[in-house]
């Protein structure tokens, strides 16, 4: 191989590069991973890939969901922000967002005499009408489907309005 010609070089790099890439050179470096260690945990590594010996990743890992999912927030933002201002006018007892539930205390309604509190669900990331439940209740018991729909319909069209909102920014 003649070294003065950079393309030969820099081709004979990029063999060796792709080649140490597809583990073809991991046999060099085995005697010095293996000393000292027992036979059991040397059989444990080679029927183990070796991806998941190093704990290393291929570029298609980067597509994958390999978020813990006792770790991640699973709910809608926008469905989230809209809730916490359409019922505004009840005062938020607990709020949870790795769950997604909002329980709201007693509130007044401007324009009304009528009291309600409530519970909110966000249960899905989708900004659609099966990521929320609303579940209203006033001092007489639980409130009529139509009001419950109402409300839900009410926090849909401002998550949307807020969605639509950061998208033009």
């Amino acid at each position: 191989m003649e070294l003065g010609n950079p393309f030969k070089t820099l081709g004979v790099l990029a063999l060796f590069g792709a080649l140490a890439g597809c583990g073809q050179f991991t046999g060099l470096f085995e005697r010095q991973q293996t000393s000292g260690v027992s036979a059991a945990t040397l059989e444990q590594r080679q029927n183990t890939p070796i991806a998941e010996q190093q704990n290393r990743t291929t570029i298609f890992s980067l597509f994958q969901n390999q978020d813990d999912p006792n770790v991640t927030l699973e709910v809608n933002k926008y469905i989230w922000n809209a809730t916490l201002e359409i019922l505004d006018f009840m005062p938020i007892r607990t709020a949870d967002p790795f769950t997604g539930v909002i329980v709201y205390g007693p509130g007044t309604p401007p324009g009304t005499g009528r009291s309600y509190s409530g519970t909110v669900y966000v249960q899905d990331p989708a900004l659609d009408a099966r990521s929320l439940r609303v579940a209203l209740r006033t001092s007489s018991g639980p409130v009529s489907l139509e009001t419950t729909r109402a409300v839900e319909d009410a926090i849909l069209t401002r998550a949307r309005e807020l969605r639509i909102r950061d998208t033009q920014l």
